[in-house]
């Protein structure tokens, strides 16, 4: 052999030698040190998760009757696994199956179809969960079809009935209150996106209803519970082989509310009738909202808001059409915490506490002109006429204007006037700013509006974001409304070169309009209900709040929500002792005397300011009469509002004592505390009582509110 052959040998000896190292110490490496990660990714391939969903917690009134129940239904479900198994894919059994379920094959395969297939409808019709959980196909199956199903075993592989809780609305006496219980639906990729790797056992699943507005939404995670958990191994073929483990489903717990069902129902109705009382008169009556707070502890015992809309309309999915339709109503959206007004004269009292803030005389008198002109613009009263010289106790009373608008071209003057910057003071604006307006309330629902505080900074502010449009569309002129109307886009154009040059300027026009509730200030009807709850508890803030306590489906008390004190406003004393002395007068002597005529105001004197604020266009103004008794040892502060309304004293005011009277028993000319629409004549002062059988003890003389309820 030559030397170049022993040479190849010897290097392919060296290779093979070389390979054969190489496989060696990646073996040992694969089966050795990596050996037990190997095993960990085998054995979660080989297992499974079928969740069985909690059953979701009531919601309670103050009382304990169910606002939000769950009913049984009966429900069919496909095992995809079991079908695939058949010769046919399991077809024929599909066509047996929906005619028994007096549907079509399609849309039981629709049914059966993973999101996100080909050809699969988007979701809540295509299904979003396991391959190895059973797949709902129908509900509210009865009884007769579902025995028969079961039955005939043979005929229908993979298809079982089982019983499923679904939400359902009570509605004691007859309540509505969709904007405060809201409604589920499914859950969003953000939702699912937002909770990283968590594999905690009550985390979001592709099949999962939540909460999207609401106390569902607000207390979400509590009335869900946590879902049952059963771990199955699977072989190779996809087959289920054993159950690894199983953990049962803990069922959501119980919210109790501070809405009291009965009095809800009756701010309601007072709300309905006082729309259709300004639609009477001639006015709009476009839509409204009401609000009963506990001046003693911020709990919301009752917030209506009109329109409105079945609660029970979400149950299953809302239709495009009726989504439509709700939309069109502007039915969604509260107005009592989501909407946001021009308070009109009800904002007086935030006036009248920036003048004690600038040091102003509360008890001296001042002049009550039919009108005064600033500017060149002549600043009318509204509801009143011209009295002369009076006391601000009687500006309030009657509601004058005028009184209000030289209280504030006095303090627009001394602030610097044109000249001066947006950190100049500004008493009125820091005194709406200390009652909470211009910020949430901190309410415990979502989606809380927190209107607008008119002032210097605002002004600027608002420039600041407009300016561009306003500069463009008066070097442009109105092109296209000027084909047609050339006089409106003359006045468009004026207004937007002077908005343009100096519309962050503070004028006296503007203060004058924010003095009484007009101009840019803007509120929700919640936060001026808790205005006048801080003025009757004598300058308390408190956080409102419709959640009082959560307890499980044994009774065990979990967690109680104690009123939530933000602090005193920051307003001088002697501010709210005079409002207190004074707002008892309107009642009696002023603007809200007319719709308490009759009622026993020496035993129960109600405190009140009425409003009417002014809207732009040709509408009717906004009704208001803002509220609270007994002005003596203030309990409740009441508020309602209706846009297009008219005045506060015709439109709201009668309402406003409907609810009152229900509140105090009162009979005509006469009190009955045992009449009150509160079982026992007040608040109840702890949680509801809950059985070990999950069923609500309701305290005596409460009532259910609906007919055969399992409810204590």
């Amino acid at each position: 052999m030559s030397e170049r052959s022993n040479l190849r040998l010897l290097v392919l000896a060296v290779l093979v030698a070389s390979l054969l190292g190489t496989l060696i110490a990646r073996a040992f490496y694969l089966q050795i040190l990596e050996g037990r990660q190997y095993q960990a990714a085998i054995s979660s391939n080989t297992e499974r998760e079928i969740v069985e969903p909690a059953v979701r917690g009531l919601i309670l009134d103050q009382a304990g009757r169910p606002l939000v129940n769950n009913r049984t239904s009966v429900v069919v479900t496909v095992d995809r696994q079991t079908l695939a198994a058949e010769k046919d894919d399991g077809d024929a059994v599909i066509r047996r199956l929906a005619a028994m379920l007096d549907t079509t094959p399609t849309k039981i395969r629709d049914r059966l179809a993973p999101c996100g297939t080909e050809g699969a409808k988007p979701p809540p019709v295509c299904w979003n969960g396991s391959a190895y959980q059973p797949v709902p196909v129908a509900k509210d199956v009865d009884t007769q079809t579902a025995l028969t199903i079961m039955e005939k075993r043979r005929d229908f592989p993979g298809v079982s009935a089982s019983l499923d809780a679904i939400r359902e609305y009570p509605a004691p006496f007859n309540v509505n209150a969709a904007h405060i219980l809201g409604y589920l639906g499914p859950v969003t990729e953000e939702q699912l996106n937002a909770q990283g790797d968590s594999n905690a056992p009550d985390r979001l699943r592709r099949t999962d209803e939540v909460g999207r507005t609401g106390l569902e939404a607000e207390y979400d995670k509590i009335l869900r519970g946590v879902p049952g958990i059963r771990h199955v191994a699977v072989d190779t073929a996809g087959r289920v082989t054993s159950t690894v483990d199983e953990v049962a489903p803990k069922p959501g717990e119980y919210l109790v509310s501070t809405i009291d069902a009965k009095l809800q129902s009756i701010v309601e109705a007072q709300l309905l009738a006082a729309v259709r009382r300004a639609q009477a008169q001639g006015y709009g009556g476009k839509s409204g909202a009401a609000v009963v707070v506990d001046v003693q502890t911020g709990r919301i015992l009752a917030m209506a808001s009109y329109p409105t809309y079945d609660p029970s309309i979400w149950i299953g999915g809302v239709s495009k059409k009726q989504y439509k339709e709700l939309v069109a109503n502007d039915a969604l959206a509260s107005n009592a915490y989501q909407g946001q007004f021009a308070p009109g004269s009800t904002f007086k009292v935030v006036s009248t506490a920036g003048a004690a803030k600038d040091k102003m005389n509360l008890y001296g008198i001042y002049n009550c002109p039919s009108s005064v002109t600033v500017g060149g613009q002549k600043f009318n009263n509204y509801e009143s006429s011209a009295y002369g010289p009076i006391s601000l106790t009687r500006a309030l009373e009657v509601s004058c204007n005028t009184v209000f608008y030289g209280i504030a071209k006095r303090m627009w003057q001394e602030e610097g006037g044109p000249d001066a910057g947006v950190d100049a003071p500004n008493p009125i604006a820091e005194a709406a700013t200390a009652f909470g307006l211009g910020s949430d309330t901190g309410i415990d629902l979502p989606g809380e509006a927190s209107g607008v505080v008119a002032s210097r900074q605002f002004k600027y502010d608002n420039w600041e974001k407009k300016k561009d449009t306003w500069c463009r569309n008066a070097e442009q002129g109105y092109p296209e409304t000027r084909k047609t109307n050339p006089k409106l886009a003359d006045y468009f154009t004026a207004l937007d070169k002077e908005n343009c040059t100096d519309g962050y300027q503070w004028r006296a026009g503007d203060a004058l309009n924010a003095a009484i509730g007009q101009g840019d200030t803007t509120v929700t009807p919640l936060q001026m209900a808790m205005v006048y709850a801080t003025i009757a508890n004598g300058g308390k803030l408190y956080q409102p709040q419709v959640a009082k306590g959560v307890v499980s489906a044994d009774g065990t008390v979990s967690q109680e929500f104690p009123p939530i004190l933000k602090g005193r406003v920051d307003v001088p004393k002697s501010a709210i002792k005079f409002l207190r002395n004074s707002l008892p007068g309107v009642t009696t002597d002023g603007s809200g005397k007319t719709p308490f005529l009759g009622f026993p105001l020496k035993k129960i004197p109600v405190a009140s300011k009425t409003g009417s604020a002014q809207v732009t266009g040709n509408k009717a103004s906004t009704s208001w009469f803002a509220s609270y008794a007994p002005a003596n040892n203030p309990k409740y502060a009441i508020v309602m509002m209706v846009t297009e309304g008219g005045t506060g004293s015709k439109t709201s005011g009668p309402s406003v004592r409907k609810i009152y009277e229900a509140l105090f028993g009162v009979r005509g000319s006469s009190v009955y505390p045992g009449k009150s629409v509160l079982a026992g004549d007040a608040p109840q002062p702890g949680l509801p009582a809950v059985r070990p059988d999950g069923t609500v003890a309701i305290p005596k003389g409460a009532g259910s509110g609906v007919a055969n309820s399992r409810q204590g």
